[in-house]
């Protein structure tokens, strides 16, 4: 890469840094905060009226610190904070409908997508296109541990800022969710990626009804790799600020130390027991409306109350999303089983950019009647009914990008020269196909469990848990995995 072209990425990024400098000049609140104490290097969102919906400004400074944290000797770890009641509750999507409205201002709408996945926007017109890694996708290379607390919402964009991270802590007060497709989008941010390799069918109807999960259960079913209560936050950033050059064991030793175990009155995990099996069963069919019609056999046939209750709520909210949404969310979510991160980050890219570019009428409906209005009826979706709407042409519009859809473009220094992606699932409680691996091999199965984690806190719950569900025993006394 020339000089001038070096030049030019450290312009724009002082020019980043000087903007984001005025902006607390003449504001008592950034947008986005900064501290930095011993090895501890942390940001804090920082819009609480807003939830700290993350527009392009937060995205570009983020971005911007990050990576200069990430090469300096002196940070040992990143932190992930938001300021109030929310991590962060997404996208600031109501801006980027306004802009996509517009002919005029439509760039500014695909740019926020674009920001939000690489460091540098391009320019269309530029002879040589500077490309960075993705934001979200550069937090999930760091070289450096990076700790993300959910001590809040986190729900859409905000969930893209805490997938990365090989340490997503949850408390109390954490409460997570993708709910694209209530506004007529679909989730993005890595989801089709991420949500793909959760335990059997939990990520699929994560991503299509839009669920929130708490923080117990957000732990207990992966989204989360550790939980703590909120009133060890601070003591677990004390903790993090005195480790020189931490290693990731080293983090995660000191996260595992301040967990908070289950009390025998806690409530069972929510996406478990029958309503597990139920779940896995409706959601691994291969269409919308055979989810539909799974889901109402189970709320009509003779199943336990649970069941058929779960089942009467699921359709319902499913009623209520967006049928292109739903087509396009399962969509993703299928291909991204076999997609690398990069791969999935690029796919959801030209699905958002097909979205902004009027592709499907539904999200700017849907933005104006649930975010915009705050209606709380059904929005006028069209088409209306997901037996109306034409896969083939949602493969079409949304997963075969237009020649001008913007690029994700690895340079080929970085590509040689970045750290891998982190593990989603390293620090969580261990997989089911981890532990059905353990079952079909016949070894004693917590104690290997606990192994897989090096004594994972909530690891035998976990296994006791998918034992009851998934597991008989044969003759010979041992456990076989029957589903």
């Amino acid at each position: 890469m020339s000089s001038r072209y070096l030049v030019a990425a450290a312009a724009r990024r002082t020019d980043v840094l000087s903007r984001h400098m005025a902006s607390t000049i003449t504001s008592s609140e950034p947008l986005v905060e900064f501290q930095e104490r011993l090895a501890l290097r942390r940001f804090i969102l920082n819009r609480p009226k807003k939830l700290n919906a993350l527009n392009t400004p937060m995205l570009e400074v983020l971005a911007s610190r990050i990576e200069q944290w990430n090469n300096a000797d002196l940070c040992g770890v990143i932190v992930g904070t938001g300021v109030g009641k929310a991590f962060s509750a997404g996208g600031d999507v109501a801006g980027v409908i306004e802009n996509a409205a517009n002919e005029a201002t439509l760039p500014k709408a695909v740019d926020f997508f674009q920001r939000e996945y690489e460091l540098d926007t391009r320019s269309h017109k530029a002879l040589l296109i500077l490309t960075r890694y993705g934001l979200d996708y550069t937090l999930s290379t760091l070289s450096k541990p990076y700790v993300a607390i959910m001590d809040g919402l986190t729900f859409g964009g905000g969930f893209g800022l805490v997938a990365p991270a090989p340490f997503r802590v949850a408390t109390e007060n954490c409460s997570i969710s993708m709910p694209e497709t209530k506004i007529g989008f679909f989730p993005d941010v890595g989801a089709s990626y991420y949500l793909s390799r959760l335990d059997g069918q939990i990520g699929t109807y994560l991503a299509l009804t839009g669920t929130s999960l708490s923080g117990r259960a957000a732990f207990e079913h992966g989204l989360a790799t550790h939980y703590i209560p909120s009133a060890r936050v601070p003591m677990l950033l004390d903790t993090l600020a005195t480790l020189e050059k931490p290693t990731f064991a080293q983090v995660n030793e000191a996260i595992e130390d301040l967990h908070y175990d289950r009390e025998p009155a806690d409530p069972v995990a929510p996406l478990s027991g029958a309503t597990r099996v139920a779940l896995d069963s409706a959601f691994s069919q291969e269409t919308v409306e055979a989810i539909v019609d799974a889901l109402q056999s189970y709320a009509t046939g003779e199943e336990s109350a649970e069941v058929v209750q779960w089942a009467k709520n699921t359709l319902t909210m499913l009623e209520d999303r967006s049928p292109s949404s739903l087509k396009i969310a399962l969509m993703a979510i299928k291909k991204g089983k076999s997609l690398d991160l990069l791969e999935s980050f690029k796919m959801e890219l030209g699905i958002a950019d097909a979205f902004c570019h009027g592709a499907s009428p539904d999200f700017h409906t849907g933005v104006t009647s649930v975010i915009v209005e705050k209606k709380t009826s059904r929005p006028t979706w069209s088409p209306a009914s997901p037996n109306q709407v034409n896969e083939a042409n949602l493969e079409a519009s949304f997963f075969k990008p237009a020649v001008d859809c913007p690029q994700l473009v690895l340079p080929e220094a970085l590509r040689k020269s970045h750290h891998p992606p982190a593990s989603f699932l390293r620090y969580g409680l261990p997989t089911e196909i981890e532990l059905q691996a353990l079952v079909e091999g016949r070894h004693p199965l917590i104690a290997k469990a606990e192994d897989l984690r090096g004594g994972k806190r909530g690891a035998v719950e976990k296994v006791r848990e998918v034992v009851s569900r998934q597991c008989s025993v044969d003759k010979d006394g041992y456990l076989q995995w029957k589903h």
